[in-house]
């Protein structure tokens, strides 16, 4: 009679965490990262159908890096939450805690009990009347949830790219000024040889939660609006480093070519 393999309870969570992470690293990151006017959202993504940043609901947008049928599901299962609260009480009821809260307990689930995790890492944001009621959760594949101020990153090379945002970011930004910045921060450091790669803006991927908009915040951003945007001239103030808390972001680097989206 053969021995039931065992593995211990410590090393099998540490196991699914390695994987997962592995599985988010492949993906081209994101940036979200707050403006005067709302929330920027910003990603390398050549693909004019599969959306990784999206609308769930009135003031409300959600980002993802990862397996994109793992966080498509998410996605859509946030955009029923959000409509059934909203019909069943009211559309202020719905906010971004509580549908962090949706997807925390959900991650958390998959990562306990199924076989595998899902490999994704989500941001829930919701802009306010004011920068000071402005939310940005992030959350983890196994439903961690941290209360994010200012800007976060997430997939490959977030620890480099955040060090960067680290560096530029200041509160005040207009959105030209955050989107010039955040196009240099994911193109990545200069090569050797000085010469910075660029990333053309029909391969980029970008959204806002307008808050001076009455009451859907979210478009997106393409075409000669994107262009005009992203032709101002970045500010570098000297010496100037964010008020805001650490970026966020898995510590793993590795090829960030794996993500289908």
């Amino acid at each position: 009679m053969s021995m039931p393999f065992y593995v211990s309870p410590e090393q099998l969570m540490k196991d699914r965490a390695d994987y997962a992470r592995k599985g988010i690293a492949r993906g081209r990151s994101v940036v979200v990262a707050a403006y005067e006017g709302g929330i920027a959202f910003a990603t390398e993504n050549p693909s004019r159908a599969l959306h990784k940043i999206s609308e769930i609901y009135d003031r409300i947008a959600f980002a993802a890096v990862g397996k994109y049928n793992e966080f498509e599901n998410l996605r859509v299962a946030g955009v029923r939450y959000a409509d059934l609260r909203g019909y069943s009480y009211d559309r202020s009821d719905v906010d971004a805690r509580g549908l962090a809260n949706a997807y925390a307990q959900t991650l958390g689930t998959v990562f306990t009990t199924e076989s595998k995790p899902l490999e994704v890492e989500i941001v829930v944001a919701q802009v306010g009347a004011t920068s000071e009621h402005d939310q940005i959760y992030r959350l983890s594949y196994d439903g961690s949830v941290s209360d994010e101020h200012g800007f976060v990153v997430m997939g490959g090379q977030a620890e480099q790219l955040g060090t960067a945002m680290t560096e530029r970011w200041r509160p005040g930004l207009t959105l030209a000024e955050v989107l010039v910045l955040v196009r240099e921060v994911l193109a990545g450091p200069a090569a050797p040889d000085g010469e910075a790669r660029e990333i053309p803006a029909a391969h980029l991927e970008v959204a806002v939660l307008d808050r001076s908009r009455p009451r859907r915040a979210f478009r997106r951003l393409s075409g000669d609006v994107l262009d005009d945007l992203l032709a101002v001239e970045p500010s570098r103030p000297a010496g100037a480093g964010p008020e805001s808390s650490d970026p966020a972001g898995p510590t793993t680097t590795t090829d960030t070519s794996g993500d289908p989206a």
